[in-house]
């Protein structure tokens, strides 16, 4: 099958036996397909229009707010511009089709296929890319290709980029460097004391709770940058100033982390982060469509989540991923930054999440999966995913409301394993 894939992808996900694959001739091309209806289409605001309203996380409000997520009442967003002459992408003469099995024995039959996973998942929109070539391309809820969907956590691995192509260009010179060493106002600070490497790894070792319960210090620090009473986002990452670990020695997931490096970034580079990214990253690697980033109470960009972008566009992001760094006729994102940020991660590291050969792990704001060879995947809450192969250079896109489920997604996964079957050689 494809070798080291199958065997380490079993500690956590079953067994990718048995794909089948249908005729291709029986299958329509691949451009991309709409419905106004999806699962529980009605718990999620259909008969209301999909509404953008506040909260966020109502089930009736979220196809609506996380397509126009910047029409949300005091909601504050810079614009990154597409590119002049978008990147061509090409469409399969015929659509993808793979069979999966399904961990839920009241799903008969036990292999299920694209439609049968779009018709159980609330997947907004799902696309599916090799090299230049989209293979599948549906939204459901009403969504369109025009439609700016939500990141949430996904933006992590864009912020990671960009500190890498900083480093490139001499703004940063290294990722042994403090944050304070960019960020004076930071000085004195447990956080601002912490390298580079350290907020890459999500392992500032700086106490921080993340557990969305709404009292947590996620919300704390979300109230502190958006809320009334304005504070500078320096005075707000400086509220969490209790070092509990030594750098790099304990991971656990948090915004923090990735909310310094932001700063990092603005200042070294002298450029807000969505400048740095349309001239760095949107525009060279061919968007199609402009893209739009939150911003808080003193114009900074939560680098650890709120960006919006076209489904198409974070299949390039994705893709440029996948051809490690290089697209659309250059190289944007250094290749050894891409490799260094990715590296699969050894037995008994503090960012493995199991004690296996080849555990999963996190690399520089990125997931990573089991195994000796490069494969991973950008995340974000509600089921936001980009998975990236740079072996076969095979991207999945999916954004959707899903409520949470414990890592990893195992369907999901299923699926990605049955398509990159098809593009691996033993």
């Amino acid at each position: 099958m494809f070798g080291w894939r199958s065997t380490a992808l079993t500690a956590i996900l079953p067994l990718v036996f048995g794909v089948s694959v249908c005729d291709a001739q029986e299958a329509p091309k691949a451009d991309p397909v709409f419905s106004d209806t999806g699962p529980n289409a009605e718990t999620y605001g259909k008969q209301l229009g999909y509404p953008v309203h506040w909260p966020l996380g109502k089930p009736e409000n979220m196809v609506g707010d996380y397509s126009h997520f910047d029409q949300l009442p005091g909601v504050k967003t810079s614009i990154i511009a597409a590119a002049e002459k978008p990147s061509p992408l090409l469409r399969a003469p015929n659509e993808i089709t793979v069979s999966y099995p399904v961990d839920n024995s009241t799903f008969v039959p036990s292999m299920a296929t694209l439609p049968d996973y779009l018709a159980r998942n609330p997947a907004t929109g799902l696309l599916i890319a090799h090299d230049q070539t989209i293979l599948y391309e549906h939204y459901q809820y009403g969504r369109t290709d025009h439609d700016r969907l939500l990141s949430q956590s996904m933006v992590k691995t864009i912020t990671a980029m960009l500190i890498g192509i900083a480093i490139s260009e001499g703004a940063i010179h290294s990722v042994d460097d403090t944050a304070e060493t960019y960020v004076p106002e930071l000085k004195g600070t447990e956080i601002g004391g912490t390298p580079i490497r350290a907020l890459l790894h999500m392992a500032s070792g700086i106490a921080f709770t993340e557990d969305y319960s709404g009292t947590d210090d996620n919300a704390k620090l979300g109230r502190l940058r958006f809320g009334k009473v304005k504070i500078s986002t320096v005075e707000a990452v400086s509220q969490f100033n209790k070092r509990i670990a030594a750098p790099d020695t304990v991971w656990y997931y948090k915004a923090l982390d990735p909310e310094v490096l932001g700063l990092v970034l603005t200042r070294a580079t002298h450029m807000t982060m969505s400048e740095y990214l349309q001239t760095r990253i949107w525009q060279p690697m061919g968007a199609e469509s402009s893209a739009t980033w939150l911003i808080d109470n003193s114009g900074q960009e939560s680098a650890a989540a709120s960006f919006s972008a076209t489904l198409r566009d974070y299949a390039r992001f994705g893709l440029l991923l996948a051809h490690d760094g290089f697209w659309n006729g250059r190289q944007i994102i250094p290749r050894q930054w891409l490799l260094d940020a990715t590296q699969p991660v050894e037995q008994h590291s503090f960012r493995a999440f199991e004690d296996a050969t080849h555990p999963w792990g996190y690399g520089y704001l990125t997931w990573l999966f089991p195994g000796p060879d490069r494969m991973f995947f950008m995340a974000g809450s509600h089921s936001q995913y980009v998975i990236v192969d740079p072996m076969t250079h095979l991207v999945l896109v999916q954004t959707a409301i899903q409520p949470d489920t414990p890592f990893p997604k195992t369907e999901l996964f299923n699926l990605w394993n049955a398509v990159l079957k098809q593009f691996s050689t033993n």
